[in-house]
């Protein structure tokens, strides 16, 4: 698990170095494994640019050169070759004296007899993924000479807990503040999922899927509640940017959202594609020995009956706990989401997670166990940013099985 203290910022002051802190959190029985850091050492150095103009290199077929303004006097030329540059974009400028992730400053340079004053970024130049076939180009139209850092987190330290199987409350990052405002006394923020946009609805249940859990002891809690007008897409920089940090690739705005949510709740969520739900009912059980199912990473998995999963009418959709299903995944085409978040046994996920040798993110923190309050807490997190970034509408309602109520 890893925690950037940019983020970790939000929920609690960090005084002073990510080392410091890493021996004050030890005191208390909290471990840190090491500390790294992501991004360039500095964000010194790099700013929002307005391509004014990009023309065709004189001697350089691959290449454009580029007026961009940096918002600091007269525009600079900059030699890019990225192929998806063009003038009215707005770029993240790296200027002369810029520090790379990868240590290299950078200088002006010639490229094939024109000089370069800075270099337009692409996605991996930064650290925020593997993209390398553009430059990024940022939305809104921030203004040339703005710190890339006012826009998203581009240079953060990042700690490396050890967490205990004892210490699941430990696998998110509000979890991890908890234990700073422990070793330090800082002050700890209100809890990030206290604004529920579900909550006016809790009593009741979603129209469109029904839930029957077999062995409750398997599970002991299902919830689920459903979007609709969902628009899949890119994520905004600044979640990528934390993503990244944190060690996870960005895939699209719904999965990334659930991801966001795990890593700030040490809950994990599983997004179905509820038009691909058969039935419109999902079942948890026993897998049935010889029942196969295909995993979100394209593997088709063999099961037995010492497996828990979620089925719906034409057979297994989900790994419980563990992985989904390619068959109900969210894709592009996705409209209507089903967001599922349960609590599991952690004795058979380990065992799952085990017999078919496939660790997740989310098996190895319901491998330590969680508490069944915390299903609703992500929840809510989740409803929040799913209306926000996906121009969805929460539908009323939500699926409790074997909640409270």
């Amino acid at each position: 698990m890893r925690v950037p203290i940019e983020w970790l910022n939000d929920y609690v002051a960090v005084d002073g170095d990510a080392t410091a802190l890493s021996e004050r959190l030890a005191l208390t029985g909290t471990e840190v494994a090491r500390v790294l850091h992501h991004g360039p050492l500095s964000a010194d150095n790099f700013v929002v640019g307005a391509v004014l103009t990009a023309e065709q290199h004189p001697d350089a077929d691959r290449l454009r050169v580029c007026s961009v303004d940096c918002g600091n006097g007269e525009p600079r030329t900059i030699v890019c070759g990225a192929p998806n540059v063009a003038a009215g974009q707005h770029v993240v400028v790296a200027l002369p004296g810029a520090v790379m992730p990868d240590g290299t400053k950078l200088g002006e340079a010639k490229l094939r007899g024109i000089k370069s004053s800075g270099m337009i970024c692409a996605e991996d130049e930064l650290g925020l993924g593997s993209d390398h076939e553009g430059i990024m180009v940022l939305e809104g139209a921030p203004a040339p000479g703005t710190p890339v850092c006012d826009l998203f987190a581009l240079s953060t330290e990042v700690l490396e807990p050890e967490i205990t199987p004892n210490r699941g409350d430990c696998g998110g990052l509000y979890g991890v503040a908890r234990e700073v405002h422990a070793a330090t006394g800082a002050l700890l923020c209100a809890e990030p999922w206290s604004d529920d946009p579900g909550s006016a609805t809790l009593a009741s249940e979603p129209v469109g899927i029904t839930v029957k859990v077999e062995d409750s002891s398997l599970c002991p809690r299902f919830t689920a509640r459903i979007f609709e007008g969902v628009t899949v897409g890119p994520s905004p920089l600044w979640l990528k940017a934390r993503l990244a940090a944190a060690g996870q690739r960005s895939i699209s705005n719904v999965v990334d959202i659930t991801n966001y949510v795990m890593l700030v709740s040490g809950h994990p969520l599983h997004a179905f594609d509820l038009d691909q739900i058969a039935g419109g009912e999902l079942t948890v059980r026993a897998a049935r020995d010889g029942e196969k199912l295909t995993t979100l990473d394209g593997e088709e998995r063999l099961l037995d009956s010492d497996i828990c999963l979620i089925a719906d009418a034409d057979g297994p959709t989900s790994l419980a706990g563990v992985m989904g299903g390619a068959r109900s995944e969210v894709s592009e085409a996705t409209t209507r989401v089903l967001l599922e978040v349960a609590v599991w046994d952690p004795a058979n996920i380990n065992r799952t997670s085990t017999r078919l040798g496939l660790r997740s993110e989310a098996s190895s923190r319901f491998e330590k166990g969680l508490s069944p309050e915390g299903a609703l807490d992500a929840q809510a997190l989740a409803s929040a940013l799913m209306v926000e970034l996906t121009g969805a509408s929460l539908a009323d309602g939500t699926l409790d099985v074997g909640g409270a109520g």
